[in-house]
Order: C-alpha cells, then sequence, then structure tokens
C-alpha cells in the first residue's frame, strides 16, 4: 500500500489527461456528451440510500440539458422502473445500468466529475472514499460517516454538502456543482485536493499505534 500512495504524486500530476480518457470513452461508450458535467451514482437503489429522489432529481436536472447523469444499481422494484423509464425521454443525457458490475463501478469513478451521495444512513460509507482517490468529487448529505468523511468546498474542503434528503436540496448541490466546473482552475485544486487525502489502512493503523502505545505504561 505504501508503493500505491507513494505513486499518486505522479498520478496526481498527470490526473488531468486520465480523468478526460476515461470520461472520453464512458461517454462515447453510453452515448453522453463528454463536455457536461458528468454526476454518477454507484449503489443500491433503496431509499437509505436516497435512491427513491433520483427520478425526480433527474427529470429537473435533466430537463436543463447542462449535465450528463448515470445510475448504477439495484433495488426497488419501483425506483428501478422509473429510472429505465427516464432513459426514453433522455437519452442523449442519460444513462443507466440496472445491476452489479464492479468493472463498471470503476470506469465510472474514474470518468466522473461527480458522485452522488444523497444518503438518509451512512454509518460510514466507502463510496466518497474510493471516489477520492479517482479525483471525483463527492456531493453528500450530511449524516454518519458521509458528514465525518467529506468537508465542504465552502468551508475550505473537497466536497458538496447537504442537509435535507430531499429532491431540492440534491438539485441545489447540483448546480453547485455545475458553477465548480465551469471554474476550470478552482476544479483543478479540489480535484487535486481529494486525491491527496489519505484513508487508506496504513494511514489508520499508524494512528491505532499512536494510541495503544500513548496507553502503554
Amino acid at each position: 500500500m505504501k508503493q500505491g500512495l507513494l505513486d499518486t504524486t505522479r498520478e496526481i500530476l498527470d490526473f488531468t489527461s486520465g480523468k478526460e480518457a476515461n470520461k472520453s470513452d464512458l461517454c462515447e461508450k453510453f452515448g453522453l456528451d463528454k463536455s457536461l458535467p458528468l454526476f454518477v451514482f454507484i449503489g443500491r437503489l433503496v431509499n437509505e440510500k436516497g435512491a427513491d429522489l433520483f427520478p425526480a432529481v433527474l427529470y429537473k436536472s435533466l430537463l436543463k440539458k447542462d449535465c450528463s447523469l448515470f445510475i448504477l444499481g439495484e433495488g426497488k422494484d419501483s425506483i428501478e422502473s422509473e429510472l429505465k423509464s427516464l432513459r426514453f425521454h433522455f437519452n442523449k443525457n442519460y444513462a443507466s445500468v440496472i445491476g452489479f458490475d464492479e468493472a463498471l463501478a470503476h470506469k465510472l469513478y474514474a470518468a466522473a466529475d461527480f458522485l452522488l451521495m444523497p444518503s438518509r444512513v451512512e454509518p460510514c460509507g466507502l463510496n466518497q472514499m474510493y471516489a477520492l482517490r479517482y479525483g471525483t468529487i463527492p456531493i453528500v448529505r450530511r449524516t454518519g460517516g458521509l458528514n465525518d468523511s467529506v468537508i465542504d468546498i465552502g468551508d475550505d474542503g473537497f466536497g458538496i454538502c447537504h442537509v435535507q434528503a430531499s429532491v431540492k436540496d440534491v438539485c441545489d448541490s447540483m448546480l453547485r456543482a455545475k458553477e465548480l466546473y465551469q471554474n476550470k482552475k478552482e476544479l483543478k485544486r479540489i480535484i487535486k485536493k481529494c486525491m491527496r487525502i489519505d484513508h487508506s489502512w496504513d494511514k489508520s493503523a499508524q494512528e491505532y499505534l499512536t494510541l495503544y502505545k500513548s496507553l502503554t505504561p
């Protein structure tokens, strides 16, 4: 793991070309516009994850035609059905894959500009940590582990946070993300900040060792 962390210096410096290549490849495959900010959701399509908000969020967002959205996941039948039906209306700005596909999930982390996590309940959360390593900015609800691990850009952080699990709060956060996307210099600075965050077990193990040593007589 240490070698991987050392290698990230080069990855951070060269993230722009890699991000663009992954985004271009994904958008070409699924018929999306690579010039627009790409928002993705990866996970279970259940109320606990805030997935029931997505049909309305997608409809409101896609009407503006100023972003692309990609949903990957499976879960509640009614949510799956609504997300499938939206593809017929917004096929140029929206794609979804119902099911579990680990390879595609990693591709989405690598290609996306923003990750949506409007969870109602999230004891820890891993997706936001995966996203940070790929230079994808997390958009999260302030709850549980998401509140602990993501600091809003308004507080000199690296993510976009909202309080309520509501369509309005998610759409407002997406609007902030679109504004950030237009400021390329600031966007690049935030992405670099994301990729430098260390959530590895090397760091956690060292913190545990420090704690244990402090308790040793």
